[in-house]
């Protein structure tokens, strides 16, 4: 009975953290929006910065960051939730390899932001291309990674185009790093015991 007790508990701060998280994205998302409304207008983002392209308002980031928010920060939960994520003491804590994703993904997203909205294409190429590289060795498939690129570009991108283009990456990095890597392991192991 304690340790059902124990999971409630878990899940009751899981799920009010996610909450607290999630509505603290629609606030930051509504005064944005609200700020966009008196400046000019609410902005939208044409794909591939071409006119010709469909536009997205950035009326949609009210449903889709809270939705982004809320399912990313549940993936993290369960990863932490995990027993071997947990503090010694019982209690779920945040590994700082989490942080560092989160917060590494952040700058990131806010440097290639930064760069494009000045005009500097080079270093805007070298930051994307960079990502990419990056994909090759870290877990940037995971929801901290995908979260903090999100979040970071929105105020530029809005919340579409960041997010496809994370996915994108993502898909890349857990087919290199979970199928591809895997594979060329156990083929090296084969011809190294063809060999013996």
């Amino acid at each position: 009975m304690a340790c059902q007790g124990g999971v409630v508990n878990v899940t009751r701060r899981a799920f009010t953290w996610r909450l607290a998280f999630s509505a603290l994205v629609m606030l930051v998302t509504l005064a944005m929006l609200a700020w966009e409304h008196f400046n000019g207008g609410v902005k939208t983002h044409h794909l591939m910065q071409s006119a010709a392209m469909p536009s997205i308002s950035n009326v949609w980031n009210l449903l889709l960051l809270p939705a982004i928010a809320w399912f990313l920060s549940g993936r993290i939960e369960r990863r932490i939730t995990r027993p071997h994520m947990r503090h010694s003491s019982g209690i779920e804590k945040i590994s700082p390899t989490i942080a560092a994703g989160f917060v590494g993904a952040l700058l990131v997203g806010s440097l290639l932001s930064i760069f494009f909205a000045f005009g500097n294409e080079d270093i805007t190429a070298v930051i994307f291309f960079g990502m990419l590289l990056t994909a090759l060795v870290l877990p940037v498939y995971r929801a901290e990674y995908v979260l903090g690129f999100v979040l970071s570009m929105t105020f530029i991108f809005g919340a579409f185009i960041p997010l496809a283009i994370g996915s994108i990456i993502a898909v890349i990095a857990a087919t290199i790093q979970r199928l591809i890597y895997p594979l060329l392991a156990r083929a090296w192991r084969y011809i190294k015991n063809k060999r013996k």
